[in-house]
């Protein structure tokens, strides 16, 4: 089973979240997009070791992102409460995997759609 198949719910959270900071600020590209990812992981990978995270310094723009990503992977965690049924927490390791599979698709839909190629195609689904 792969990624995709076993943690969609999860990637199309953090999708969304990085889609709708795109929505209202168009001058994000795909590369913000991609270094914030980065830095998401360099923050949780030190987690799963159990180690601090480094400092971060990111752009206002990457920030935005940043921090709805930030977001979304704390709700997942089962970290941020909410009043109705919510999905099983995953672990700090399995948050890593998603987002480098994000990461992986960002850099693959840059190459070959441009600057907006992977926001252009995660557009088409979701909503």
């Amino acid at each position: 089973m792969g990624i995709e198949d076993e943690y969609l719910d999860v990637l199309q959270n953090i999708e969304f979240a990085i889609l709708t900071e795109y929505r209202s600020d168009r001058s994000a590209l795909a590369m913000p997009a991609c270094n914030t990812i980065a830095a998401r992981i360099g923050y949780y990978e030190p987690e799963v070791r159990q180690r601090n995270p480094p400092q971060l310094r990111i752009s206002q723009t990457s920030r935005k992102i940043f921090d709805a990503v930030k977001e979304v992977c704390e709700f997942r965690l089962g970290r941020i409460a909410v009043e109705e049924d919510p999905p099983e927490p995953i672990s700090p390791d399995e948050v890593v995997t998603c987002l480098k599979r994000i990461r992986k698709s960002i850099e693959r839909w840059t190459k070959s759609g441009g600057r907006q190629g992977y926001l252009s195609f995660v557009s088409q689904y979701i909503l």
